[in-house]
């Protein structure tokens, strides 16, 4: 596991200032919205709490064309084309209309980083909230100091740190909550377990990743704890409950502006409720957000519009995720026989190509555009992450 590299003591000199674009958080969303920058020219500052790349809190798996899509071909650990599910009466193997890849976080984002602009920076600091007052550009309070900038963005998770009103938190907010272990090992096969004697309400994983196993428990029931089953998911496969990492998940879309920010990934619940994925959805809702911002920069349109823009887009694909999630309400209800009777359904490729390819097209791949040729991509931010 990465070893927490943030600025200590002297390193921490303060921070003050005003930019153009001010991007709180540096993982997938974040990432997203400084590469759609890239060429505007513009003077971007991205703030994490921790260094790029250093703090992975997910099973790190995608669509395989999303990857290419963004040049991160590179990073990709491993590649299945099917989904081995197992229920209390029923175990089946699902065919996938396209291919999903577990990769290496530290180089994807460090892949992401070489695809920025010129005037694009980072600094770690921790993102307190928001400075509210009159003008255009809006104050973002850090412990390092006050920074200021017309476009903000908030890809800081599902804390929504710089969103209005009391911050959501759990048990009591619409969170789900995941944990891991990444042993040793090594695996053929995407898994999941679906079963009440795993969790009540969710599911267990296995996603192999070259020389490691994630292995891991999600409930939708925040009220419900993870580390235990977690640990006894991990025995039953033989392996020690090495590496922890776990984060909680949204599992409903929240407004995605406010107070004139943007808001991208966990903190508008862009996770996808049901299979709680979210990393594809920060990619394509940051890059909608990126394009909103790169048509302001070009003076093309005003701030307010970009915003209305941007909120419009993230609201129309709410019933997709009401649909979602209302069968992530449903799964758990259902008896033995009909979990099995849905999991044989979709060991079949008719019904799971329909299925999959509907849920593959609430975020598609095509909306991102390829990355620039490896020739031309920047050096600089891969050699910095691998310091």
């Amino acid at each position: 596991m990465p070893v927490r590299a943030t600025k200590r003591g002297a390193a921490r000199t303060p921070l003050h200032g005003d930019v153009d674009v001010l991007i709180c958080g540096a993982s997938f969303a974040g990432l997203a919205v400084a590469r759609e920058l890239s060429a505007t020219g513009a003077s971007v500052l991205v703030l994490d709490r921790y260094e790029i790349g250093e703090r992975q809190t997910s099973a790190c798996a995608a669509p395989t064309e999303w990857l290419r899509h963004l040049g991160l071909e590179r990073s990709v650990l491993q590649t299945f084309g099917s989904l081995l599910l197992h229920t209390p009466r029923a175990h089946a193997r699902w065919p996938l209309p396209w291919t999903f890849s577990t990769f290496a976080y530290r180089e994807l984002c460090a892949l992401l980083w070489d695809q920025r602009g010129p005037g694009t920076e980072f600094e770690t600091a921790k993102v307190e909230g928001v400075v509210r007052g009159g003008g255009e550009a809006i104050g973002v309070r850090t412990d390092r100091g006050q920074l200021r900038a017309p476009l903000v963005i908030d890809a800081l998770g599902w804390r929504r740190v710089l969103g209005t009103g009391d911050p959501v938190q759990p048990p009591d907010a619409r969170l789900s909550r995941g944990l891991e272990v990444h042993p040793g090992g090594t695996g053929d096969d995407l898994e999941l377990w679906i079963d009440k004697a795993v969790i009540p309400a969710g599911y267990g994983w296995s996603f192999p990743a070259r020389d490691e196993l994630r292995v891991g428990i999600g409930s939708f029931e925040p009220r419900d704890h993870v580390k235990e089953p977690t640990v006894a998911l991990a025995a039953g496969l033989g392996l020690p409950p090495e590496g922890y990492q776990g984060n909680w998940i949204p599992h409903r879309l929240r407004p995605a502006t406010g107070g004139g920010v943007f808001f991208v990934g966990d903190s508008a619940g862009h996770c996808l409720p049901l299979t709680a994925e979210g990393i594809r959805t920060a990619f394509y809702f940051g890059i909608a957000a990126g394009r909103e911002l790169r048509a302001v920069l070009a003076g093309t349109r005003g701030r307010a519009a970009a915003l209305e823009r941007y909120r419009r887009f993230s609201a129309g694909h709410r019933w997709k995720y009401e649909w979602m999630l209302t069968t992530q309400n449903v799964v758990p209800k259902l008896s033995p026989r009909g979990l099995a009777a849905m999991t044989r359904t979709f060991g079949h490729p008719g019904p799971a190509h329909w299925a999959f390819g509907h849920y593959g097209r609430i975020t598609p791949p095509s909306f991102a555009l390829p990355a620039p040729p490896a020739a031309a991509r920047r050096s600089a931010g891969r050699a910095a992450l691998a310091a």
